[in-house]
């Protein structure tokens, strides 16, 4: 893999760890996909930038303030397996938390064209191709 695709994940990071949501968002593939697991509230397969796009409008519509952090990175070729720390606010309850969980970026050239949520880190190794 390119350094290029670890260097592009950390910059969309290095945003949205400042809740900026709305930057540069080029790199991602018109067909992409994004798939939230099943432990997730949301969870669903987004399919098309459209389509994510509207289920982060959404999903950002709950917070007063969110912001995602990238504590680790791992280089996997094609993928990034990303450790993300999100922190936040809701907006309807006031309460504020964080949780860990993990994205694994596929790229095809320098577009992204897969996103996956993943909860647990052994699923999220092995969806990135890793072994420990």
């Amino acid at each position: 893999m390119s350094k290029t695709h670890v260097e592009t994940v950390g910059s969309a990071y290095e945003r949205w760890s400042a809740g900026d949501f709305v930057g540069d968002v080029s790199f991602f593939d018109p067909a992409l996909v994004y798939e939230v697991g099943s432990e997730f509230p949301d969870s669903g397969t987004y399919a098309g930038i459209e389509r994510v796009a509207a289920f982060m409008n959404g999903w950002l519509e709950a917070w007063d303030s969110v912001s995602l952090e990238a504590v680790e990175m791992h280089d996997a070729g094609d993928r990034v397996l990303v450790g993300v720390s999100q922190v936040g606010k809701g907006r309807s309850s006031g309460i504020s938390g964080e949780l860990r969980y993990f994205h694994v970026w596929t790229f095809r050239d320098d577009k992204v064209v897969r996103l996956e949520a993943i909860m647990d880190r052994d699923d999220a190794i092995l969806a990135a191709g890793l072994s420990e």
